[in-house]
């Protein structure tokens, strides 16, 4: 079993190289309250400093024992850098929203990509972390960032109300809107690269047929993710909540190495889709199983993924703060025992 650092087993996966066993890994957020005490490393404070962020991102490596590091824990970075107003929460509740730039249309003609982008007090924040991690265990362990798509940016400049209404009244301003904010996205997500990530997971939940029609993804967003695979230079991995069916077909095409799919999605099915064009990630349930069922049920849970072939074992969202450390730990049980049989 040690035949590939963790890196390596990674990257391989991402590539659809056989392996000697499945990686476990988280491309969400992994930050919880136990390896919060453990750590010392509390939000909201890990949200906001580098060295903190750092130290309970590489707490789900070393003591959960997901074989990658991944920060941050909340999807708010850029959207605060872009104007919204965030409240940074607590131990338990990530960073939200509480007010957004975009109330009218024309509003969004007012949101360009500063300058700074790479220097806001939240994006510098993050890549300094990344730089930490990186130089902590990037040669063996793969460094995994998160960045929020251009859907999922929209719906929190612009709020959900207007971005559902304008998709339906006026796509060409949300479209124009959204091209402007894959220019962040990639220019973020090329800067994390450089600062050592190892793979960015884009996170676009707002695109996905639970929010808007597989036709107006194919339509305004799927060329935007083409646009985003081919300038960012590094592994992406596309991450969409809800039931990603619809559209894992177009995905596949898209250009990422890897689809992080919720517990919705059902892994056969979708490989049936997929094929070899893309690695599907996933996707034990973080909320009806890692959160309130006990390891037994995540040993269940894990195995049918891993029988159903998923190409990397991993939550299929981001984990709720008081999710307990031993189900998190149950994943790499599962995966051993798979693959000792």
């Amino acid at each position: 079993m040690n035949k590939f650092t963790l890196r390596e087993r990674f990257e391989k996966a991402l590539k659809g190289v056989a392996l000697d066993i499945v990686p476990v890994c988280s491309v969400t957020q992994t930050g919880t309250v136990e390896l919060m005490e453990m750590t010392g490393a509390y939000w909201p404070q890990a949200n906001y400093n580098a060295e903190k962020m750092a130290a309970l991102a590489l707490a789900g490596y070393e003591i959960a024992g997901f074989e990658n590091v991944r920060c941050p824990f909340d999807i708010t970075v850029l959207a605060e850098t872009l104007g919204c107003t965030v409240d940074e929460g607590s131990i338990d509740i990530q960073p939200y929203i509480t007010d957004f730039p975009c109330k009218k249309k024309k509003d969004v003609r007012d949101i360009t990509v500063p300058d700074s982008l790479l220097e806001s007090r939240r994006t510098s924040v993050v890549l300094d972390a990344v730089e930490i991690l990186n130089e902590k265990v990037g040669e063996t362990v793969p460094v995994v960032a998160g960045v929020v798509g251009p859907a999922g940016l929209a719906s929190m400049l612009a709020g959900m109300e207007n971005y559902l209404m304008w998709f339906v009244t006026n796509p060409d301003v949300v479209e124009e809107f959204m091209g402007v904010l894959i220019d962040a996205c990639i220019e973020y997500a090329n800067g994390l690269l450089e600062r050592g990530a190892h793979a960015i997971t884009l996170i676009d939940s707002e695109a996905g047929p639970d929010i808007i029609s597989p036709q107006m993804f194919e339509t305004s967003v799927f060329p935007l993710y083409k646009k985003f695979c081919r300038e960012v230079r590094g592994f992406k991995v596309l991450h969409m909540c809800g039931d990603a069916t619809a559209v894992l077909d177009p995905l596949a095409d898209a250009g990422f190495d890897g689809i992080s799919i919720e517990e919705k999605v059902d892994v056969s099915s979708a490989k049936r889709i997929t094929g070899d064009r893309v690695r599907l990630i996933g996707n034990v349930s973080p909320s009806d199983t890692l959160l309130t069922k006990g390891t037994e049920a995540v040993l269940i849970e894990a195995t049918a993924c891993l029988e159903d072939g998923i190409d990397i074992l991993a939550p299929g969202c981001g984990l709720a703060p008081h999710t307990p450390l031993e189900n998190i730990k149950t994943l790499v049980r599962a995966r051993d025992n798979y693959f000792s049989q």
